[in-house]
């Protein structure tokens, strides 16, 4: 699996237009030069975020890209969705043909690993990412998600006495 630079700009532009946006719109440019991402490149991320109803836009002068959802209705799949990131970790892209036109012995796995990295970036709100990015924020976004945890990653057996 991995995650690709359009799902890495898409999340870093929205981060950039959260943390920039309460002075009014912000254009792509701003984001462009702060971020060092081409300009035509987010034009064209912000058009699949606006098609999702994450951002809206403003024409003409003082016009640029706000968010279209409050910061803690937006989630980090929400964003990777928009642009039509893949998060997939099976060979066959859950398909079940990845051995020899069947499922291969490890296709579980990949498939659990999918559903747990899902969930995980559906739990990161674009909220908590620009708290992270507020002075006196010591405690990293990680350590967040794991106390709210309903499953340990790997279970362990317990050691016998």
């Amino acid at each position: 699996m991995r995650l690709t630079t359009k799902g890495r700009y898409a999340v870093t532009a929205m981060l950039d237009l959260a943390l920039h946006s309460n002075d009014g719109p912000v254009t792509a440019n701003d984001i462009s030069r702060r971020q060092r991402i081409s300009r035509s490149y987010l034009e064209h991320l912000f058009a699949k975020l606006h098609r999702d109803h994450l951002v809206e836009s403003l024409h003409g002068p003082g016009g640029g890209y706000f968010l279209a959802r409050e910061l803690h209705d937006i989630s980090v799949a929400d964003i990777l969705q928009a642009v039509d990131e893949s998060i997939e970790a099976t060979q066959c892209l859950g398909k079940l043909n990845c051995h020899d036109g069947k499922r291969c012995m490890t296709h579980e796995l990949w498939a659990n690993l999918n559903t747990e990295i899902v969930r995980y970036l559906a739990s990161v709100r674009l909220s908590q990412l620009v708290e992270k990015h507020q002075p006196g924020r010591a405690q990293p976004l990680i350590m967040l998600q794991r106390e709210q945890r309903s499953l340990p990653l790997v279970e362990r057996p317990e050691a016998e006495e």
